[in-house]
């Protein structure tokens, strides 16, 4: 990573110090299974070596036809795209500091529309730990709004980066359907920091506009953005990756269903920033999910 790379994640580490020591406080894992007698015992090593399986990461992450990740199982797709309304109205802002909300409005933004709808540009690396903390609540929030139209990959952030192999999902091609929005991913570097999917013109020049900040090196912009169609726009990470340190896949999916979890109460907290986000530009549809009250209290903020 470059120097000014590197002083951009500090900066960020540093506006979210405040979350990241209440969220290591929580951290606590759990699961064990004792189970007797031999049939059982032989059903549990099957049921281990699939969930083994299921949730290890490919090295290198890619497979054949230049697809990144490991297709997730099903039922964890789902844990993660069927969160409830009721479990994210309950989670709120969770535990995003108000004071410094990851969705913030910007003035004089560059409308931006794909296919006649607003466009949600996201501009990420698969190496970046902060940008697969992120993925998490942005696979939930356009969850809400229409469905993903190829299977969500598993991935993991870089191993010789802070936070390192922070478990995410990948955006690299992925395909999304709305009525209300166009989702348009960006994954710029690879796992090992190479140019994956390069940026236009017209998305390099928002990037620079709207997330560009000065170091020691000169200005720079970092890793996650998004861009809310010229609404709003997300420049910093919204919680600390190091709140899903040691889960799997799965055990990050599930815990999204537990509103009292560390895990749910930061995902979800950033997930419903960027709901409201997406409400404001799609001008309040559907609103099953814009008078939602989680949306509602916080659509002031973005």
């Amino acid at each position: 990573m470059s120097k000014a790379a590197r002083l951009r994640e500090q900066s960020a580490r540093e506006r979210i110090a405040a979350q990241q020591a209440a969220a290591k406080r929580a951290e606590m894992r759990r699961r064990g299974i004792i189970v007797g007698g031999s049939v059982l015992a032989v059903i549990a090593v099957v049921v281990a070596l699939i969930v083994v399986y299921a949730n290890k990461s490919n090295t290198p992450q890619k497979v054949a036809g230049g697809v990144h990740g490991t297709v997730l199982p099903a039922s964890v797709a789902k844990d993660i795209t069927s969160v409830s309304a009721a479990t994210l109205n309950a989670v709120g802002a969770g535990s995003i500091s108000s004071s410094s909300p990851p969705v913030t409005p910007i003035s004089g933004g560059t409308p931006l529309t794909s296919g006649g709808k607003p466009e949600l540009l996201y501009i990420g690396a698969e190496y970046c730990p902060y940008c697969a903390a992120t993925r998490w609540s942005m696979a939930v929030a356009l969850s809400r709004f229409g469905s993903f139209t190829t299977p969500l990959r598993g991935f993991h952030s870089s191993s010789s980066d802070t936070d390192p192999n922070t478990p995410t999902v990948t955006f690299y091609q992925q395909g999304y359907k709305s009525n209300y929005l166009t989702f348009t991913p960006v994954e710029n570097e690879d796992i090992n920091r190479n140019q994956l999917q390069k940026l236009t013109s017209q998305q390099q020049a928002l990037w620079v506009k709207y997330d560009t900040i000065q170091t020691a090196q000169g200005p720079s912009q970092g890793y996650p953005f998004l861009y809310f169609g010229g609404k709003a726009a997300l420049k910093n990470p919204p919680f600390d990756p190091g709140i899903l340190k040691g889960l799997s896949w799965a055990q990050v999916a599930a815990d999204l269903h537990n509103p009292s979890s560390p895990v749910a109460q930061a995902v979800l907290g950033a997930a419903n920033y960027m709901a409201a986000g997406i409400c404001k530009m799609t001008g309040g549809t559907p609103a099953a999910v814009c008078t939602s009250s989680a949306v509602t209290k916080l659509e002031s903020k973005v």
